[in-house]
């Protein structure tokens, strides 16, 4: 579209063309940073407390906590992300959100001003559920307030400010625990989280129950099950610690537990990974499966022996994957026509499935740690094409009415498919260990290749869809 401006000489009109719309202009300016300012902080959190937690068990007496304190914050986290879904429908996002806010807020003062590792552990787990419903919150903003047009920029700056915690988070928290103490790590974030917040604010207004004929009702039913699928998750993760018999019942009572659970939190047909949205949703969770099942071993290997090498050079590989991640996200975020959904899955299951694949053959036959350098360049450009364009399927085959359900589901699919999958993966690596670190590693990553080769039957079935088509 152009705009006629007449010359001052009274010359025929000169046509203007408007400057390029994005999340960025100035209708979108303050929300698009805000949402970022936001993922960025709950990210930076989340990256973060990896560095400072052994630090932190050494000096609250806490080893034996210091796995839940890790585990917990994902198995709730899909509680909050269940209610804020559910809440957003009824009467939209801004409730959903600023509740999640303050229960994000208040878990890390619990865990900052704590005197012992309890106290620090429910802190953790009460900022999980608020980082669930967080996200959820958001997502649904993004659906009522950016357009379908540019949700792929804006869900392309989501990625980036996951990223860039990866880079930078565990560094700079290493300096503040030495500098002034732990403690700021946690309490640090909360003073930023307010001014991220008053950004979306005034965009929120209008967003309520006004836009919504016939609200629909609590879903109690499905927030029990999120609650069990919560607590199944946990045994999941913390069953490698059990001995004899409970260690392989553990495990298969927890997974049983966790697909019976999940039915009622995703849409229907999910499992079997239906045509359309039901397969996007399964593909998210395996997608996150299988690259963070691979993910966590590269540093255990890379540090063990034969490659011995320092915690910095391992942590290299994780870094040059966020980068080339956030490069292909930035990517698909500028090519939306061209680089249709069905387009971007096809090329990023080949990037992942080779880079999982590679990697386990340096594994194998113990190649130079560039060869893993390499291959996890290939893993991170293979997500940041295709994250992305599974939250915006979602989101394009949803309605007002069940926007915050579809966007739930998105999110539950992430954590409860890297928690499945990194528990699997940790499981055939105890089961392995006996017979070398390389051998325990390989095992490992063979499952999360596994987990890929789902991915790769549902990512095939997903499309968005007709909005009326999307059952709930």
């Amino acid at each position: 579209m152009t705009v006629e401006t007449p010359d001052e000489t009274g010359a025929a009109p000169v046509p203007v063309m408007p400057a390029r719309e994005s999340v960025l202009s100035p209708e979108y300016r303050w929300i698009s940073i805000g949402m970022c300012a936001l993922i960025f902080l709950a990210a930076f959190e989340a990256m973060a407390v990896t560095a400072v937690m052994p630090a932190v068990a050494a000096e609250l007496d806490g080893r034996s906590l210091y796995a839940l304190a890790f585990a917990g914050p994902l198995a709730v986290s899909v509680i909050g992300m269940i209610v804020a879904g559910n809440a957003a429908d009824r009467g939209g996002p801004r409730l959903a959100l600023y509740s999640s806010v303050a229960l994000f807020v208040a878990g890390l003062l619990v865990a900052g001003l704590a005197t012992d590792m309890w106290q620090l552990v429910i802190g953790r787990l009460v900022h999980g559920i608020g980082g669930g419903g967080l996200t959820v919150a958001l997502y649904v903003i993004v659906g009522r307030v950016i357009p379908p047009r540019l949700q792929p920029g804006i869900f392309a700056g989501f990625a980036a400010a996951w990223v860039v915690p990866s880079l930078v988070g565990p560094f700079i928290a290493g300096v503040i625990a030495d500098g002034i103490g732990w403690e700021w790590v946690f309490l640090g974030v909360v003073a930023l989280v307010v001014p991220a917040l008053l950004m979306v604010v005034p965009s929120l207004r209008g967003l309520d129950t006004g836009t919504i004929a016939d609200p629909p009702p609590w879903r109690w039913s499905r927030i029990a099950w999120a609650a069990l699928a919560g607590v199944a998750v946990l045994v999941l993760n913390l069953s490698t610690q059990a001995g004899g018999w409970a260690g392989w019942v553990l495990p298969i009572a927890a997974i049983a537990v966790i697909a019976v659970a999940v039915r009622p939190m995703v849409p229907r047909g999910t499992l079997r990974a239906a045509q359309g949205l039901p397969a996007g949703v399964l593909t998210r969770g395996m997608l996150a499966g299988s690259f963070f099942g691979t993910q966590v071993y590269l540093p255990l290997l890379l540090t063990g022996e034969p490659y011995s090498l320092s915690t910095s050079m391992a942590g290299l590989v994780l870094t040059v994957g966020g980068v080339s991640w956030a490069i292909a996200s930035q990517v698909q975020g500028r090519n939306p026509v061209r680089l249709s959904h069905e387009r971007c899955l096809r090329i990023g299951l080949a990037l992942l499935g080779a880079a999982i694949g590679l990697t386990l053959v340096a594994t194998v036959l113990t190649l130079p740690p560039i060869a893993f350098l390499l291959t996890w360049v290939l893993a991170g450009g293979g997500m940041g094409l295709m994250y992305p364009r599974t939250t915006v399927i979602g989101l394009q085959s949803s309605t007002v009415e069940n926007q915050g359900f579809i966007s739930s589901a998105m999110a539950v699919a992430d954590a409860l498919g890297s928690a499945v999958a990194i528990a699997l993966t940790a499981i055939v690596y105890a089961l392995l260990l006996p017979t070398g670190p390389v051998v325990a590693v390989a095992g490992a990553i063979s499952v999360a290749l596994g987990v890929w080769a789902v991915a790769v039957f549902a990512g095939l079935r997903a499309h968005a869809e007709v909005p009326e088509a999307a059952a709930a």
